[in-house]
């Protein structure tokens, strides 16, 4: 199984995607992760500003901050090797590099159930 493995700036939360001002990047990243987990890759993700020590104990992570500084972040790796440095990838470059479709699943046959709010099963209809 693949390893993918993120190493953020420092965020405001563990996805970055808070408060009414969110990244639309950061919710597209945070949404193929998801995909990712489900796709059943092991997904790792690490923010310098709440887990600095992840950082600090990667030897590979380390070096790179010490050359590169904060440029280098967001760093991706997969299975240890550099995937993409400085940028978050697309769902696509993310599903081309782990060889996962990058397709929604096919819909479900199932009608969802009537809401409540739209209308009353005791509601009859005048003639």
């Amino acid at each position: 199984m693949a390893k993918l493995s993120v190493y953020d700036p420092p965020m405001c939360c563990s996805t970055g995607v808070c408060g009414p001002d969110g990244d639309d990047q950061l919710a597209q990243f945070a949404a193929a992760l998801g995909w990712v987990r489900e796709s059943g890759v092991q997904v790792e993700r690490y923010d310098l500003g709440h887990q600095p020590g992840a950082f600090a104990t990667n030897a590979f992570v380390k070096e790179l901050l010490e050359k590169d500084g904060m440029a280098c972040l967001p760093l991706v790796l997969v299975d240890g090797d550099v995937f993409a440095k400085g940028e978050y990838p697309s769902r696509e470059a993310i599903g081309a590099r782990l060889g996962i479709g990058t397709t929604s699943p096919a819909p479900s046959n199932t009608a969802p159930a009537a809401s409540a709010c739209c209308s009353s099963p005791s509601a009859k209809v005048a003639s």
